[in-house]
């Protein structure tokens, strides 16, 4: 296992991130234990959680929270707290009331208090705004974040899915009020949505910003498994999102990226999946790829992604059918986020 530094600053990360989002829901408690053992174990460091992950897709109010309390489990029974960097994330609705979401002061400090109980931990290594907002002015956020730091309950923040500009526009605002400010942006990224090339990679790599991305394999449609027009297979992810599935990813074009990588895996001798994420990993400016594995088997086929070496000639091939800065089939919106329906729910994701 190789490390990056997380931004500007001076904590070394794994080169991958271990995601969190489906302990708690898709993975039950004891497996979930046992994936986090088992990346630690392996050497990474660095683990992404949300306090809106765990929740059951078919009930909403159900849930939230979950995963945030597995990784507290996992942490005390380790005893590696100090060796962990730990990140979470707030903004999503965690209930019904109406202050109970967002980028506002209150929601924030609350929500932070929150996960460090369900973390067991006294403090957050690294603590995310999961969406951008319109609606919170970006200086009351920050001077929260920044409350929350000087009182030692959280060590650095970051963004989720922030375009460039409004990234510069928060270390303006940091400059502008002596704020501590960003050092990480997590991005959706992978070989059919390339957008962040354009800008947010550039500006990333200007303003010492770690880049994190999430959805390094297009949700698991470059893993191999889905075929042109067809039903997606049982107990698979697509399986659980058909419909939006089947509107943005059965298209010839997506289908051509999907081809090439099973081509180019097969010349590898590694699955279509470890070659999606290591192509991901191997990009200028990416620290840390996210991955989301349910099993051990899931974990250990991330980690033999690292053995793969991604060549000039590889990077032509794919360019071809996956332009650079472009979009195949886009993974978020103009406001840098996608909608999603989970169960009865539509919210942005």
């Amino acid at each position: 296992m190789e490390f990056n530094n997380l931004g500007r600053t001076g904590v070394k990360v794994s080169q991958l991130c271990l995601g969190c989002m489906n302990f708690g829901g898709r993975t039950q408690e004891a497996d979930a234990i046992e994936i986090i053992d088992h990346a630690f174990n392996a050497g990474i460091n660095f683990i992404d959680i949300a306090n809106v992950y765990g929740h059951d897709p078919n009930n909403f109010s159900f849930g939230r929270g979950r995963s945030e309390e597995i990784v507290g489990k996992a942490l005390a029974a380790s005893s590696k707290r100090t060796h962990v960097i730990v990140a979470t994330k707030a903004y999503f609705p965690m209930s019904d009331d109406p202050n109970a979401q967002g980028s506002s002061r209150r929601h924030l400090i609350e929500q932070c208090e929150a996960s460090l109980k369900r973390l067991k931990t006294d403090y957050i290594d690294l603590y995310q705004l999961h969406h951008p907002s319109n609606e919170i002015p970006i200086d009351e956020t920050l001077r929260a974040l920044d409350d929350l730091i000087s009182a030692g309950k959280v060590r650095y923040i970051g963004s989720s899915s922030f375009a460039a500009w409004q990234i510069v526009e928060s270390l303006w605002v940091s400059k502008e009020y002596g704020l501590n400010r960003f050092v990480c942006e997590q991005p959706a990224y992978n070989l059919l949505d390339r957008r962040i090339e354009r800008e947010l990679i550039p500006m990333a790599q200007t303003y010492g910003i770690a880049i994190i991305p999430w959805s390094p394999t297009a949700g698991g449609f470059l893993t191999g498994q889905y075929q042109r027009h067809m039903p997606p297979p049982t107990g698979s992810r697509f399986a659980e999102f058909w419909q939006a599935a089947q509107q943005h990813h059965q298209s010839d074009a997506a289908f051509e990226v999907l081809e090439l990588v099973n081509v180019l895996s097969k010349e590898k001798r590694c699955t279509p999946y470890q070659f999606a994420l290591a192509w991901v990993g191997h990009q200028p400016g990416v620290t840390s790829p996210i991955i989301g594995p349910r099993t051990i088997q899931h974990l250990q086929s991330s980690l033999q992604a690292l053995t793969i070496q991604i060549t000039a000639e590889d990077t032509h091939r794919i360019d071809g059918v996956a332009p650079p800065g472009r979009a195949t089939v886009p993974y978020y919106g103009s406001d840098g986020m996608a909608w999603v329906t989970w169960g009865p729910h539509q919210f942005r994701w």
